[in-house]
């Protein structure tokens, strides 16, 4: 980065940090004149700044930033060579492959409800494209086990802790959280924590849970090392989700799933499956430069050369220490219970052999009874006029005329999706598909012919 583009940058966080001296108009000539001149330096238009520049100081230039970023949550265009395949036959041939491997009945069918689950909702880097590489691929290495018993170490009325032994965290995630909303039932709130669980899905199918049993969920995991900390540029923590769900008197629930990472490596597999560069501003190496090269950024994160930011970005400029602050609550959360490994010894990889080693990752399970509390339903009477009242709040006249809360975005796409016949999936999972159909005893007498071949 030249000297003048990292001056500019700096300039521009003095120019937020001092906005509250400052009219608006002021603030919004300073803030465009210094973004004239970092683009006039070689800086480029995805970089974080801009995006800042577009939302906060009203700035716009012909040829910048994409109009749809300005333009709400929307779904990717299908690449070619996509094809359209129905939810059933998606979970089943899930189903089918887990028990392929040896996964019990029971076991497949959660397993495979949680994946499907992530592509009825919209959340495409958690679904079918995490089947091969994240699962079996795993398994394949023995590094995972299709399936282990869950043990209960230690248990009150309220709490639990359990092992789930490097099983599935597919289905060691829903074993946790039906646990803890049975003892939130009973006491009025249940925690669970699992120890050398693996990666369980998507966070937000545990919190929906608990809402759909009327509680307030909360959930989280940590993951193999990819944030760096503030002022850092080693991947300490993992992507670390914060994960709230809440009831409502509307159709779906107030659900919060979000990484504490600026993006997360599933977003990062999937702009490499679309053929896209990572945005500017997401990624830093060990040399403190910014990546945008999205293949060899899911390769040099795998032998720690570079890492993620947190929320905020790097430094501090921009709050980056809160996003790393909040990566490190979910980490110790996760690990301080179950006195769990952390960092590299979660990484997935022997940094010393290069094969493929254990992932024993921590997760916990929060479910608190509303009845115990107050009626539930006047309970969600409530949370839904707060967010209807937010939604019908003043809108920015040059975006999309629509303030969305969280969860609508992902029951919007649900009903979208179940109208449309099912999830698009991509050329290259089409190809997982085939593969596991190819190499998993007896699925070839049962899928002899793929639905899309």
């Amino acid at each position: 980065m030249s000297d003048k583009i990292e001056e500019t940058r700096k300039k521009a966080a003095e120019i937020i940090a001092n906005a509250k001296n400052l009219s608006n108009g002021e603030v919004a000539a300073q803030y465009n004149a210094n973004l004239e001149e970092f683009l006039a330096a070689g800086g480029s238009r995805s970089d974080m700044i801009v995006r800042i520049g577009e939302q906060m100081f009203d700035f716009f230039m012909a040829g910048g930033l994409n109009d749809r970023s300005t333009q709400g949550p929307h779904e990717d265009e299908p690449i070619e060579g996509s094809m359209r395949l129905d939810f059933d036959y998606l979970e089943k041939f899930m189903v089918d492959a887990f028990e392929a491997v040896g996964v019990p009945a029971h076991e497949a069918r959660v397993s495979a409800n949680v994946l499907i689950e992530a592509d009825k909702r919209g959340i495409d880097s958690h679904g079918i494209g995490r089947l091969k590489p994240i699962y079996f691929d795993r398994i394949k290495n023995g590094i995972l086990h299709p399936y282990k018993p869950i043990e209960i170490i230690k248990e009150t009325s309220t709490t639990a802790l359990v092992d789930g032994q490097l099983g599935l965290g597919l289905y060691v995630g829903p074993y946790c959280m039906d646990l803890a909303i049975k003892k939130a039932k009973e006491h009025g709130v249940g925690f669970v924590v699992a120890k050398n669980s693996t990666h369980y899905g998507i966070a937000g199918y545990y919190a929906t849970m608990a809402t759909d049993a009327g509680c307030i969920g909360f959930t989280g995991t940590n993951a193999r090392p990819s944030i760096a900390p503030t002022f850092g540029v080693e991947p300490c923590l993992g992507t670390n989700p914060l994960c709230f769900g809440i009831p409502t008197d509307e159709e779906f629930p107030f659900v919060i799933d979000c990484a504490t990472s600026i993006n997360q490596r599933g977003k990062i597999e999937k702009y490499e499956r679309l053929g896209m560069d990572t945005p500017k501003g997401m990624v830093i190496d060990t040399e403190g430069k910014e990546r945008t090269d999205t293949k060899q950024i899911l390769i040099d994160m795998v032998k720690a050369k570079c890492a993620l930011c947190p929320m905020g970005g790097a430094g501090d400029a921009l709050g980056g220490y809160k996003g790393y602050s909040w990566a490190t609550v979910v980490e110790l959360l996760s690990t301080a219970f179950q006195s769990g490994p952390f960092g590299a010894a979660i990484s997935g990889v022997d940094r010393e052999t290069g094969k493929p080693a254990p992932m024993p990752l921590g997760n916990y399970f929060l479910a608190i009874d509303i009845e115990a509390l107050c009626d539930v339903e006047v309970f969600k009477k409530n949370a839904g006029e707060l967010l209807r009242f937010i939604r019908g709040s003043a809108k920015d006249p040059r975006g999309p005329q629509r303030i969305w809360t969280a969860g609508e975005f992902e029951h919007d796409t649900r009903k979208k999706r179940h109208s449309e016949g099912g999830v698009v999936v991509p050329p290259v999972l089409l190809r997982d598909m085939q593969a596991l159909r190819d190499y998993l005893p007896g699925m070839k007498e049962k899928y002899e012919k793929l639905c899309f071949e």
